[in-house]
């Protein structure tokens, strides 16, 4: 007969952004641990509130499962005599592994012990697994509390622990496992007393508290629309925030507050940001997509004296939306560009100057970027912008509001006369700025990004603050992320070693390390374009074979990852593959690359080099266009000359000369696959 485990974690509230990835750590070490205890169970799921963190594991037998386990010994000749008796070897073996010596068994030369362990019940497991799993969470931060040393979230203050209706006998933090629970710090008074599962669920649910996350995203999701409705708009749900949301309250009631329409005439990011940021309320947009004088916020708590708690959130708001109307009064007073000059008072990074000089920096920076590119940049509008780029860094907006950088930028921009193609690159240089973010639009915000996210890498590269495991405090992984897919996105065809070449002389990087550095920075690059390219779905295999030769080009790694793509269902890239690699592996033998005609020995060897010869050109011609579709398929001419070859000569011939010779042609061959891809990389 099976039983459901329940562990509740009682705490104080446990900061929002913490909870989901604890949530699947929960549930992600309680099914390892059930798994590696050899214990079965049906499904494992982790619950969670701002208060609690909530395992619960279904249908879970009453006892371990047996274990068989085979350890080897020592050899046969060591275990028995000349006349087939144990020796003290083998005894001294069996007596360890628990069982005779003739219940050895003998396989591949060896003695094996094979060692029945019952499983033992499960109830008398749990206390030390759920001790262990408990014990086990990590969290981005942790804290002590009273005079223990343990290291926790945040304190814990109930633990409920049962097995079936039994509880499980542990402790953690100096709190003892039982039965009792509590409800909603305000909406629930006294002790809660489970005896189940199912009486653990619908407890909470009658004590003001949804255990379930999704629950109370659904319930959130429902209530936000419905009263936006209701008040004559709609919300576009921002995902990230419902998540903290959901995180903040155990019951969900949400309302709709006011504030003075004055405030619409600023720009509507400095409305939306104090609300969203810094308040957590979802702004109410109307029928034409604008913002009306309302919000919706979520209170962790019923609907009783709603009107005192929504002039509450009122009155809240509306300070914070007169200091962003104070802020972006004053700085109008101040154009953009009059507050560059003010960036020489913050530093940038230590022994890297200040915000001025990597403004500096931006700006020559871009300017070598357009002088790389093919197609025709507006200049002028690149270099203003790159100009700009930091200036709205010292305003009181967004020394106030951190997050409204490069939209203030924008906005001050055009305040102040900038045409709308420079204001737009200003805003756009900080894109993309997370995950799923979009990419600039403008070529000259597409320069001025490329431009300030290499400078950051470079310097911060130049510091020896490379990112390593999951610290990264410079996002740097995310800024590599950014080049790339700006360049993929434009088509931009750049030189990612003349570009951080640049950023280190712009940086005054000592000569002697330059090399090193450049090495390092390409390498991490490499290994973001990677999961760039596998996010697109192309093969590992193709994409370790393009960039084999080189990523300095994103966008033609690209290209001729999707040409080995295009062609991969085609059978003739098997037969091209094959051919290529033995070439590839014989080819490393070569010691010169000159072919001299007059020593071919068989007619085969004439017919490969005029048949190189012959397609030479084509690839060439064909790589100047970045057609790598076609250079296959022209490719593919040389698999029946290669073929012939292979059957009729001997490589490694004994004459020295007509084997380096031979060398040597096979050397040129792989030089016409290498502006592709290392062949021998795929997989057929």
């Amino acid at each position: 007969m099976t039983k459901h485990v329940l562990l509740e974690i009682g705490t104080e509230e446990i900061p929002a952004h913490f909870m989901p990835g604890a949530l699947r750590q929960l549930e992600a070490a309680a099914t390892a641990l059930f798994k590696d205890q050899r214990i079965q169970c049906g499904s494992v799921r982790a619950l969670g509130t701002p208060r609690r963190l909530t395992l619960i594991v279904r249908d879970v037998v009453a006892s371990q499962a047996d274990k068989q386990s085979k350890n080897k010994g020592p050899s046969v000749k060591i275990a028995f005599d000349a006349d087939g008796q144990p020796t003290k070897a083998a005894a001294g073996f069996a007596r360890g592994q628990g069982v005779t010596a003739d219940q050895l068994v003998v396989e591949d030369g060896y003695v094996y012990a094979v060692v029945e362990e019952k499983g033992g019940p499960v109830a008398e497991l749990l206390p030390k697994l759920l001790t262990d799993l408990i014990s086990g969470l990590s969290f981005p931060k942790t804290m002590r509390w009273a005079a223990m040393d343990i290291r926790f979230v945040r304190p814990v203050r109930w633990l409920v622990a049962l097995f079936g209706d039994a509880v499980i006998p542990l402790s953690f933090a100096g709190v003892t496992a039982d039965r009792i629970t509590f409800g909603h710090r305000f909406l629930s008074q006294g002790l809660i007393a489970i005896e189940s599962i199912e009486d653990y669920l619908a407890k909470m649910a009658s004590h003001f508290v949804m255990v379930d996350p999704e629950e109370r995203r659904s319930v959130i999701r429902q209530q936000i629309e419905a009263l936006a409705a209701e008040n004559g708009g709609s919300v576009a749900i921002d995902e990230d925030l419902l998540e903290e949301v959901i995180f903040l309250v155990e019951y969900p009631t949400a309302l709709c507050g006011e504030f003075d329409p004055a405030y619409l005439a600023l720009p509507p990011e400095a409305v939306i940001t104090p609300m969203r940021e810094h308040q957590r309320y979802f702004p109410v947009l109307g029928a034409d997509g604008k913002l009306l004088a309302k919000f919706i916020t979520v209170r962790n708590g019923g609907k009783e004296h709603l009107e005192i708690v929504r002039h509450g959130n009122e009155r809240v708001l509306r300070a914070r939306l007169a200091d962003a109307k104070f802020f972006y009064e004053e700085d109008k007073k101040t154009p953009l560009a009059e507050r560059v000059d003010k960036l020489k008072t913050i530093v940038f990074q230590e022994g890297l100057g200040t915000l001025y000089d990597k403004s500096v920096r931006i700006q020559n920076l871009s300017e070598k970027i357009t002088a790389e590119l093919v197609d025709p940049v507006d200049t002028a509008t690149v270099r203003r912008a790159a100009y700009l780029a930091k200036a709205d860094l010292v305003t009181g907006m967004v020394n106030e509001f951190t997050e409204l950088q490069g939209i203030m930028g924008r906005e001050y921009a055009l305040l102040a006369g900038e045409s709308a193609e420079v204001a737009e690159a200003v805003f756009e240089h900080y894109l993309p700025r997370f995950a799923g973010d979009t990419l600039p639009k403008t070529t000259a915000g597409r320069i001025v990004s490329i431009a300030d996210k290499a400078d950051n890498i470079t310097a911060t590269f130049s510091r020896g603050l490379i990112p390593t495991g999951s610290q990264d405090p410079y996002a740097l992984r995310r800024q590599a992320l950014g080049i790339a897919n700006i360049l993929l996105e434009s088509g931009l065809h750049l030189s990612l070693s003349r570009l951080f070449c640049d950023s280190m002389e712009l940086l005054a990087v000592e000569s002697t390390k330059r090399t090193a550095l450049l090495n390092d920075i390409l390498e991490f690059f490499r290994i973001r374009l990677k999961g760039v390219l596998a996010d697109k779905g192309i093969r590992y295999d193709l994409v370790d074979a393009v960039m084999a030769v080189g990523i300095d080009d994103v966008c033609d790694v690209l290209a001729r990852a999707n040409a080995l793509t295009g062609f991969a269902e085609d059978s003739e890239l098997l037969r091209i593959v094959q051919a290529f690699t033995r070439v590839a592996n014989l080819a490393k033998n070569a010691s010169t690359e000159e072919i001299q005609p007059e020593l071919f020995a068989v007619d085969a060897e004439k017919t490969l080099h005029d048949a190189v010869s012959q397609v030479e050109l084509q690839l060439a011609a064909l790589l100047s266009q970045r057609d790598y579709l076609a250079m296959l398929r022209v490719m593919s001419q040389l698999v029946e000359p290669i073929d012939l070859f292979f059957n009729s000569v001997m490589v490694m011939a004994e004459d020295p000369a007509v084997r380096a010779n031979r060398l040597a042609l096979l050397k040129k061959l792989v030089s016409l696959t290498t502006p592709l891809a290392d062949l021998s990389k795929i997989v057929v």
